[in-house]
């Protein structure tokens, strides 16, 4: 209900402007920097507005700017950093899409970015998880990135060995900034110790990409049905992928690949060696792995299905909930990496 309650009052806050980057000016003010956006006579169109980090990096991508040196300039000397900006909003004038909200520029898209919003994604698929019988909202969160709603059925349980108890769930996703398309995956949650694992390869996605949006002279695009007709297929999908995240065909596969896993035995003598080499090949943080190793030790699990676990246990250990999340699936990636990608990394980990 918070995050509901939140959204609602995002939706009714937040903003979204195309204007042309020489209608733009990036303005320094002690250790900070703000945007105006200006009209053709350079009046200011609305207060000047504060950056936040992710439509910083999104300018800087966009103007080609390093992320090192951007961010460089941001800390030791944003009238530098203004002065790069303005100059190349300038010189390479473009019409681009500015989301704001709560007078912060949020996001710093292209033109053809297609709006589709966390309130319209849960008008979608609330009435289709409220009707869910034995349904429990596990986890919701709202990110400067994403919106998540993480929602498990417990009625639809397993065993993956004696008192090793999984039930199955579904994660919806989206982005408002840029950061990934909506998405909607199954989830499978581990009772004895309340670990995630997120299937990657069974997932409806939606990229927000959509017809170019032209600035007029007040530049505020105003609000509008974005998941409108040509979308309807897309929220049947959506519907129809919600109800067979938690179908039992689908959760007794993941079941079957969990106990097949879970004989998967660990071959090296070097469990620290083993964690590393999973570290390089999935994508898990070097300042991850000390804490992935402790997991995997304190469960004492020494098997494929073990360092699948290890992974998504230490998940629940991260402050940030979309690294975490991220954690979640990569769980899901090393669980189904296969018998022979598993042996060889067995091999490496005892050269």
């Amino acid at each position: 209900m918070e995050m509901a309650a939140e959204i609602v009052r995002q939706n009714q806050t937040k903003a979204d402007y195309v204007v042309d980057t020489r209608c733009l000016e990036m303005e320094s003010y002690g250790a900070d920097v703000g945007l105006k956006m200006l009209d053709k006579n350079g009046t200011d169109v609305i207060e000047p507005m504060d950056v936040n980090r992710i439509a910083h990096s999104q300018i800087g991508n966009y103007l080609e700017i390093p992320a090192a040196y951007y961010n460089k300039m941001l800390a030791n000397d944003p009238g530098l950093l203004a002065h790069n900006v303005n100059e190349w909003f300038r010189r390479e004038p473009k019409e681009r899409m500015v989301r704001t909200l709560d007078g912060s520029a949020r996001a710093f898209l292209s033109n053809r970015y297609r709006r589709i919003d966390n309130h319209e994604i849960l008008e979608v698929v609330l009435p289709i998880l409220m009707k869910m019988e034995g349904a429990r909202f596990e986890s919701c969160q709202i990110t400067d990135s994403r919106m998540y709603v993480k929602v498990v059925n417990t009625r639809l349980e397993k065993e993956v060995s004696a008192g090793d108890v999984v039930q199955a769930g579904v994660i919806i996703s989206n982005s408002e900034v840029g950061h990934g398309s909506v998405s909607i995956q199954p989830l499978v949650m581990r009772l004895v110790c309340m670990n995630g694992m997120i299937v990657n390869d069974a997932a409806a996605k939606k990229n927000h990409l959509g017809r170019v949006q032209t600035a007029d002279e007040n530049y505020l695009l105003y609000s509008d049905e974005t998941l409108a007709a040509e979308d309807d297929v897309f929220i049947r999908k959506i519907q129809d992928t919600v109800k067979a995240a938690v179908d039992e065909a689908r959760f007794d596969k993941v079941i079957d690949l969990m106990r097949e896993a879970s004989g998967e035995k660990i071959t090296a003598k070097d469990i620290p060696a083993v964690v590393k080499l999973a570290r390089k090949d999935f994508g898990i943080h070097e300042d991850e792995e000390a804490g992935v190793l402790n997991q995997f030790i304190l469960d004492s699990n020494f098997t494929l299905y073990g360092l699948s676990n290890a992974v998504t246990r230490y998940s629940q250990d991260v402050g940030c909930y979309d690294r975490a999340t991220e954690l979640e699936k990569i769980g899901y990636d090393i669980l189904t990496m296969g018998r022979n990608r598993w042996n060889r990394l067995n091999s490496q980990a005892s050269a």
